[in-house]
């Protein structure tokens, strides 16, 4: 299969990706024939009017080329983060108007929400009292329990400060913070994917956990009482100075509505 170069009225020479199958072999002195004959066209070595088309022709292939190199590039600067390695740092506006860093919060065991009032699987764990239980028992041990609400503006479950701060009054929820992320930035960051979504940061800085709150994927209330919960476990085994046995698990709910 070869690079087919096609020639158009808006343009001399324009380089067409599209893969072609000869419709049978061609003579071994063909191949050499058109192969240097292409040589020639590529690299602008083909004498005569031919000469600037084809360089013009490879620039724009190496143009293409490397524009492709940078999507991949962009994809991998977004991956999740790695359980063991240092938390991604950000700094975020909460609930209240004011702008928290993680990095402030070093020293301290940091615990990271996604959340969505909206959603049937998070209207579970909060109606029922399980995640407000969490987060009352977390802050009173000094820990930092940290919402996250990425929806954006127009999707369900966007809120701004005063409506957050209202929403946990009324559910008995005593988050330490409420981070407001409508950009998205935050969430995609940490690879945020369902509300539910949680993820423990221990003193150091370093990501323990990441995943579910517990291990029954649905959003019936009675479940809640035969599941294991991974984040109060997380958290027991990283107050008693052991290392995290279920560092990640899968997340469940309602996936995070970011802007498009």
């Amino acid at each position: 299969m070869i690079f087919q170069y096609q020639k158009t009225r808006e343009a001399n020479a324009l380089i067409s990706l599209s893969l072609i199958r000869p419709f049978g072999p061609p003579s071994p002195r063909g191949r050499r024939k058109k192969g240097a004959a292409m040589g020639r066209r590529f690299l602008g070595r083909g004498g005569g009017r031919d000469t600037g088309r084809g360089t013009r022709a490879a620039a724009g292939f190496f143009a293409q080329f490397a524009l492709i190199l940078l999507a991949f590039a962009g994809l991998a600067a977004h991956a999740d983060p790695v359980i063991g390695q240092p938390a991604p740092a950000f700094s975020g506006k909460t609930a209240d108007g004011k702008t928290l860093d993680l990095q402030s919060l070093k020293g301290k065991t940091v615990v990271l929400e996604w959340t969505n009032h909206e959603c049937p699987f998070v209207k579970k764990h909060y109606d029922s009292g399980n995640i407000p239980e969490l987060q009352k028992d977390a802050v009173a041990k000094g820990i930092v329990w940290l919402q996250v609400i990425s929806s954006a503006p127009g999707k369900e479950g966007y809120v701004d400060g005063a409506t957050a701060a209202k929403l946990n009054a009324q559910r008995g929820a005593t988050p330490t913070n409420t981070i407001l992320d409508p950009e998205g930035a935050v969430g995609r960051l940490y690879g945020a994917k369902t509300s539910p979504h949680l993820f423990i940061i221990d003193p150091q800085g370093t990501l323990v956990y990441k995943g579910g709150i517990d291990s029954i994927p649905s959003a019936d209330k009675a479940d809640i009482g035969k599941a294991e919960n991974y984040v109060k476990s997380a958290l027991g085994e990283l107050a008693a100075g052991k290392k995290v046995s279920k560092d990640s698990t899968q997340p469940y709910g309602c996936t995070v509505k970011f802007s498009s």
